[in-house]
């Protein structure tokens, strides 16, 4: 076909007079593009952003060499010369015939390049593949400038009709792992629970006398937390919060482990769960089921009459939960919508069952007290999950607002979480914190306008909100909370804070008020506690210092940085399906109206969130009227310029669905009534 092959390194184009220019440095490192033309690359000289058209024919998690350019006063940035080792071996496409060729398309968005089957490749016949089917396609030969890819199918796995290709395109689009390696799944399934030998082990406890259940979202099939709280004599309470021992089943190094660190955390999309562990563990062994003997990380919480923790012994264990409900149910409990005698447990555990239930309530609202006493800052908000038929078509809405029910094992779970990473850091022993940064004193400064504008500011509060006091940001929010400002304070004060991250060292949680945090809760789905477990696992042995835990210590770095970009590229897929449902559900709405808030502004138009949805859609510039608007960032509003109206933040309008593009999850409106 006369095709060129990728080009390996620079070529030289032709000879110029005049003195030689000196070459430029090269350095090595890994790509990762985030979407077509935008992208980063790690090198031991730090990450780079790619300069625009800078990618070239590289394609994410590929090992190349990069130079860097510095545009104006800009941060240096890399440009692309030559791929060194290609990461991409194969990928999901949908086939379609090209004349001669067959043409494959990546599901995966982010290989913005063209691949092509060869006349004399039959495959396509072979395995029986039709126009618009999903294929597993290998690349024979990578596309270079100018030039499409070569590609063989190994396998059809399915055509539009049979497969949800909107969430197909997601789990590759954001290269998620959808099956397990055949030696994780051996060694998944020698596993055994065998409790005599747990409980032969140094310091594990037999607490299956002790009451213990658990509360989770009615849907929930891994149970990773159980708990439990008794009023003291004193007046004070103890609270027991007990955590699958993952551990257990996870040596260091073993195939799960070696993949589960590769992972990192399981996503959660709108369909389905790719989990981080195979099914043998999360469902199953590890999971908190009730009347079934589980191995477990407990933790023993005593509080005072204020309910401040006083003391916290941990130890692993084997416990045994009485009832497993969810949180529907607790809140119509502690509604008094129902009774002890409804809960799912046997009768003689049924009302101390409630009776737990009501003392963590109690508890959490004076934790929440407390933890604002201390200078935690909370930001509430709205989770919106589309339901979906058994066909996976989407029939609904449903929104998850906090209640009750989810606060007290959401307060629970942070004492716990505390506790562990106090001991830890007391003991300096390396781990996975959980760290939150103080918000960069200039993102602070950027508010002051429109919250002076609010009137949300007293005198002398600039300053130290600006320096970062989180007792002003309580205080900013409070005063916020019921005006027409609060949407805008709360977005603004939200965006200034910097994302926690895990590092190996302790340095605090300043939105939690905590001088020391991490993750415990949940090692089924995320691998930062498990981490953690190990650290804690080895200290209460006074095994600290052993090759593996020396072996742990040494990866610690690059694992923290591996997990805190996997949590946000798990985040990310979740939320783009959830879009690309949304955004089928509302393309059988077209023409429909909604009322709506602003919840973003930019120079091309607003972002609406719908009332009862939590829909977020785009009101295009256009549609605000014939007008020309202009964009005040400092406001962050759109304002026209012949009448001065003014779209914000936290205004309210009425939108009518114009149109809904599934596959790129996006929803547009325009202003209701201005088309009648």
């Amino acid at each position: 076909m006369g095709r060129k092959r990728p080009h390996h390194g620079n070529k030289r184009r032709g000879r110029t007079s005049g003195p030689r220019r000196k070459p430029q440095a090269l350095l090595t490192g890994t790509i990762t593009v985030a979407r077509p033309g935008v992208g980063s690359v790690e090198t031991a000289e730090g990450t780079f952003m790619i300069a625009r058209g800078g990618i070239h024919e590289a394609m994410s998690g590929d090992e190349v060499q990069v130079s860097l350019v510095r545009r104006g006063g800009e941060q240096p940035q890399a440009v692309v010369r030559a791929v060194l080792q290609r990461a991409t071996l194969t990928f999901l496409g949908t086939y379609a015939p090209a004349g001669p060729l067959g043409a494959v398309t990546p599901l995966d968005g982010r290989i913005a390049h063209d691949f092509f089957v060869l006349p004399g490749d039959h495959c396509a016949e072979r395995l029986g593949v039709g126009e618009g089917d999903v294929v597993e396609a290998r690349i024979l030969e990578y596309p270079a400038r100018g030039t499409a890819g070569v590609v063989t199918l190994d396998r059809r796995v399915g055509s539009a009709e049979e497969l949800d290709l909107l969430v197909e395109t997601v789990i590759a689009s954001h290269g998620l792992a959808t099956s397990f390696p055949q030696p994780v799944l051996d060694q998944a399934a020698d596993l055994r629970l065998d409790v005599d030998a747990a409980l032969a082990e140094p310091l594990r406890r037999d607490l299956r006398d002790q009451l213990t259940f658990t509360i989770d979202p009615t849907d929930a099939r891994d149970f990773d937390d159980a708990v439990a709280a008794v009023r003291n004599n004193d007046g004070g309470f103890t609270v027991a919060v007990h955590i699958a021992d993952v551990t257990a089943y996870l040596p260091w190094d073993s195939p799960m482990d070696v993949e589960a660190r590769q992972r990192t955390c399981s996503t959660y999309l709108v369909d389905r769960v790719l989990p981080m562990l195979p099914e043998r563990l999360c469902n199953d062994l590890c999971s908190l089921r009730p009347d079934e003997d589980r191995l477990a990380m407990s933790v023993t919480l005593r509080l005072d009459a204020q309910c401040e923790v006083r003391d916290a012994s941990m130890c692993p264990s084997v416990i045994r939960s009485r009832a497993r409900l969810d949180y529907a149910m607790a809140d119509a409990l502690l509604e008094g919508r129902l009774a002890a005698d409804d809960l799912p447990c046997a009768h003689e555990d049924a009302t101390r069952v409630a009776d737990a239930i009501a003392l963590l309530d109690e508890i959490a609202q004076a934790r929440r007290a407390l933890r604002a006493k201390r200078g935690a800052v909370d930001f509430d908000t709205r989770e919106s999950r589309v339901v979906l038929d058994e066909a996976g078509h989407p029939v609904g809405v449903s929104v998850r607002e906090r209640t009750r029910a989810t606060s007290l094992i959401e307060e629970a779970m942070l004492m716990a979480n505390e506790a562990v990473a106090k001991r830890l850091a007391d003991a300096e022993m390396p781990a996975a914190y959980r760290v939150h940064e103080r918000p960069a004193p200039e993102s602070l400064a950027e508010t002051l306008p429109v919250l002076h504008e609010l009137r949300l500011l007293m005198p002398g509060e600039a300053e130290r909100l600006t320096a970062g006091d989180p007792y002003v940001v309580q205080d900013v929010l409070a005063r916020a909370a019921g005006t027409p400002g609060e949407l805008l304070a709360g977005a603004l004060l939200l965006r200034a804070q910097k994302r926690a991250i895990y590092l190996p060292h302790n340095d605090g949680h300043y939105a939690l008020g905590a001088p020391a945090y991490c993750h415990f809760t949940s090692p089924i789905r995320r691998y930062p506690d498990v981490v953690v477990h190990r650290a804690l696992k080895a200290l209460l042995v006074r095994k600290v210092d052993t090759p593996e835990q020396r072996k742990v210590a040494a990866a610690l770095p690059q694992l923290c940085r591996t997990c805190s970009e996997r949590e946000r590229v798990a985040e990310a897929a979740a939320r783009d399906s959830q879009k690309a449902k949304m955004a089928e559900l509302f393309a059988g709405r077209i023409g429909e109206r909604f009322s709506g808030v602003v919840t973003g502004c930019e120079r091309y138009g607003l972002f609406v969130m719908l009332d009862d949805t939590c829909a977020e859609g785009l009101l295009p510039t256009r549609e605000l009227g014939s007008e020309w608007f202009t964009y005040d960032d400092t406001r962050m509003a759109l304002v026209g310029e012949e009448s001065g109206r003014t779209f914000s933040l936290g205004q309210r309008v009425a939108v009518e669905v114009l149109g809904a593009n599934p596959m790129r999850g996006q929803i547009d409106f325009g202003l209701a009534g201005k088309r009648a």
